[in-house]
């Protein structure tokens, strides 16, 4: 298998860190997404939308998009409940990921980290929305160990990628006191190591 990915990207790190829990052997080749890489014909032909992680299996077949990468993982293993409700509690959290938590937190993250941009320059919509995700996280984190309960899911592989380095996005976690738990917590039971 090969993952096509951005080393600074969670999205592509939890494609990585599900790989490596689950001993599936890899090899990484990385894009480089801020100098055109996934903008290449050669790219362009495995992910047409031009987006990073892609996966291309050993048969040939390629999928993007992490979280459905990911679920094909480990769509066999203990990161996916069994109980067909508590799987759909955990894919709440997926959706939930890319439509209210990305695209607040990891695109402030980006701005700030690759563009070079200024926390004044940040989009004080992005920054509000970015606080309110966290807020439901830490609402969530106080009543559970996890966020789907007291073991651990690709729900907590798909958000701790980019809660875990929020503050590089000049989000301030002080205040997340559940959240900062969680995130250790989960980078311990998920083997996160960098």
């Amino acid at each position: 298998m090969q993952i096509f990915g951005h080393s600074g990207s969670g999205n592509c790190l939890k494609v990585k860190w599900t790989c490596d829990l689950l001993a599936l052997p890899y090899s990484w080749i990385e894009i480089d997404t801020f100098a055109g890489g996934s903008r290449t014909d050669e790219f362009l032909a495995l992910n047409p939308a031009g987006q990073v992680p892609v996966v291309r299996f050993d048969d040939g077949r390629v999928l993007a998009q992490s979280n459905a990468i990911i679920r094909y993982l480990a769509r066999d293993g203990h990161l996916v409940p069994k109980d067909s409700f508590q799987a759909a509690r955990m894919d709440e959290w997926l959706f939930w990921e890319q439509y209210s938590h990305e695209p607040y937190i990891a695109v402030c993250r980006a701005q700030l980290v690759y563009l070079h941009k200024s926390r004044d320059q940040l989009d004080p919509e992005k920054v509000k929305r970015g606080y309110a995700a966290l807020q439901r996280m830490e609402t969530q984190l106080r009543a559970t160990r996890f966020l789907i309960g007291e073991q651990v899911s690709l729900a907590d592989m798909a958000l701790v990628a980019y809660t875990r380095v929020a503050h590089e996005g000049g989000f301030d976690l002080a205040g997340y006191a559940a959240v900062h738990r969680w995130i250790r917590e989960a980078e311990q039971a998920l083997g996160i190591r960098s």
